[in-house]
């Protein structure tokens, strides 16, 4: 082992096995757990502590894909790596799990995970791929090494050849017989793949699959796709390239999705490319809404009437509705002056489609005697949705704009370059903003038509707000908040040039403000929300001074009351104590004079 101090960050659910596996290190010299943790979240907030302070303080994060046979947990787990690819590009990655399938660990590989091991593996050789991996190399268990590194043909020939010229090499040397090894292993690998690809696809196929699997399902399946694509590029000779009719610069058949892993390994110059560029922000997105969805605000929400998970589905669907989008205009190859004419049309159909598959395309309603089509009945009100919410969700056009041409974000008065960290933060706020509005207009309609019906509130309502009484106090505050907000809020925030963003922060959903010119709108005012923003001026204007006139004022009072009357009373104060004291005196000579025998 090197002498190089290993400090490692270890993720994983079993808390026994996390309890056995650091007593076990902590017996290897050199060798140190900074932190064990359960979650991702935790994860990183331990990382981003720990980067303020010393950035090498953790050069290994050692994890499993919490309940490795989850489908979630697994593609909760590669995006957790994505994000932690892309917060922190140097630090290595070793998967320590139960996972054996060697479709889903080439997934693994392409999202930046530098080598596996298998729950069990014995004590020594888990510490020398540890070594290994954090100290740059790549280490994976050698039952799937010939799968999970396609790069490299064998271990043998590896020793031998480089990896660039290994193809070449086995052709020169011996061509049938190694042509005939790399084409077992392509067979292999995409014969495993394909039966994976077909049972995912059958489970994709199942009426009433919830949303959040359905979503997570189809990521898995593009991954798949991706992985066998990647089998049939680096596996195949360049001679068999041109019989099958391959072109060496195909790309692969992929959409630019939420769930991609093979995009974040595709770049171009100078800049990433669009695709991974979402990708990265999405899957930061993604992460985020495993924290807690509870309201920290002092304003309502309509999806504060949903039950958490029920919130996390809904925002999940509409992320991933807004990335079926992206890519559509990507196809399209819209340009950027249409983009801006089609902003509104965009949020509608964002919202009609998130509408349709939260609640079910067919999927009725009895009232009474008529058995209603839900998704009929609350479609129906998109132009109150639309004026209500939709059309004042900010910054549609900037986030469309970066993610689809890569234009620098100008928010808070700053520009900021696309790949820079704080671009993608500020493009994470307003995606954030973005969903939860939407989610808000999804609610809305249902608040209005069906807030009391039984099933809707066994399906979706939480606890809290499940009797009738809690519901209508739940609508009037909102009809309170759509109050607050026209006539007082809003022109307040124009009149300030800033948006108000809801944002998904660890505590739950809470607010922040971004500084955004609003010349435009503060023209267009009229009414109650012109008077607001004229008395908002006439107080900057008065207020200070008459803070200055009422200061004078009060100083004069105060110096009226403790010099001069103040004072005077103590003047009489002293007279009448004086007085009392004189007279005291005078009696107490008289009765001594009395007492005189005469």
């Amino acid at each position: 082992m090197s002498d190089r101090p290993l400090k490692l960050l270890l993720i994983d659910q079993d808390p026994i096995f996390r309890l056995g596996l650091r007593v076990g290190l902590e017996a290897i010299p050199h060798l140190e757990a900074i932190a064990v943790v359960e979650t991702y979240t935790a994860a990183l907030q331990i990382l981003a502590e720990i980067a303020q302070k010393d950035p090498n303080q953790v050069n290994l994060v050692v994890l499993e894909f919490g309940n490795s046979r989850s489908t979630t947990s697994q593609q909760l787990g590669l995006q957790f790596c994505r994000q932690l690819r892309a917060l922190y590009p140097n630090l290595p990655i070793l998967l320590l799990s139960s996972v054996q399938e060697q479709g889903l660990l080439l997934a693994a590989k392409s999202v930046g995970i530098n080598g596996y091991c298998p729950k069990g593996t014995p004590l020594p050789e888990l510490v020398t791929a540890m070594q290994e991996v954090a100290n740059g190399g790549d280490y994976w268990f050698q039952d799937t090494e010939a799968i999970i590194t396609p790069n490299s043909c064998t271990d043998a020939i590896n020793r031998v050849f480089t990896p660039n010229s290994c193809t070449d090499a086995i052709n020169r040397v011996s061509p049938l017989p190694f042509s005939r090894l790399r084409n077992n292993l392509r067979l292999s690998g995409i014969g495993y793949i394909d039966a994976t690809l077909a049972t995912v696809t059958a489970q994709l196929q199942v009426p009433g699959l919830p949303v959040l699997d359905r979503a997570i399902l189809a990521g898995r399946r593009r991954e798949l796709l991706g992985a066998r694509w990647l089998l049939n590029r680096l596996l195949v000779s360049p001679q068999e390239r041109q019989e099958e009719d391959i072109p060496v610069t195909d790309q692969p058949p992929l959409t630019s999705s939420l769930s991609s892993s093979i995009q974040q390994s595709q770049t171009v110059s100078p800049l990433l490319s669009p695709g991974t560029l979402q990708s990265a922000l999405f899957a930061s997105c993604v992460t985020k809404l495993q924290y807690p969805l509870r309201n920290v605000t002092d304003v309502p929400l309509e999806i504060d009437i949903f039950r958490e998970d029920k919130k996390r589905e809904l925002l999940y669907l509409i992320l991933q509705k807004l990335a079926q989008q992206l890519d559509d205009l990507r196809a399209s190859k819209i340009e950027i002056n249409q983009l801006y004419e089609v902003k509104i049309p965009l949020l509608r159909d964002l919202w009609q489609a998130a509408t349709t598959d939260f609640f079910g395309k067919f999927s009725r309603i009895k009232l009474g005697n008529q058995n209603l089509e839900i998704v009929n009945l609350l479609l129906q009100n998109i132009e109150v949705v639309q004026r209500d919410i939709l059309n004042k969700i900010p910054l549609v056009f900037e986030l469309y704009c970066y993610l689809l041409f890569q234009t620098e974000l100008n928010i808070d008065n700053a520009s900021y370059p696309v790949v820079s960290a704080e671009a993608k933060s500020q493009a994470l706020m307003i995606v954030e903003n973005l969903l939860i509005q939407v989610a808000n207009g999804v609610v809305q309609p249902l608040l209005n038509s069906l807030a009391d019906v039984e099933i809707i509130k066994q399906n979706f309502y939480g606890r809290q707000l499940i009797s009738t009484r809690e519901i209508e106090r739940f609508r009037n505050d909102l009809s309170w908040k759509y109050r607050f907000k026209n006539y007082i809020n809003e022109p307040k925030a124009v009149f300030e040039s800033r948006y108000e963003l809801f944002v998904i922060a660890p505590r739950g959903i809470a607010t922040t403000s971004v500084y955004a010119p609003r010349n435009q709108e503060l023209a267009k005012l009229s009414n109650i929300p012109l008077v607001v923003t004229l008395l908002l001026e006439f107080s900057d204007a008065i207020a200070p001074r008459l803070k200055s006139l009422l200061a004078f004022v009060g100083s004069g009072i105060v110096f009226i009351l403790t010099q001069i009357v103040g004072r005077g009373l103590g003047l009489i104060g002293r007279g009448i104590l004086q007085g009392i004291g004189s007279v005291s005196l005078v009696e107490k000579n008289l009765r001594r004079n009395s007492d005189r025998p005469k």
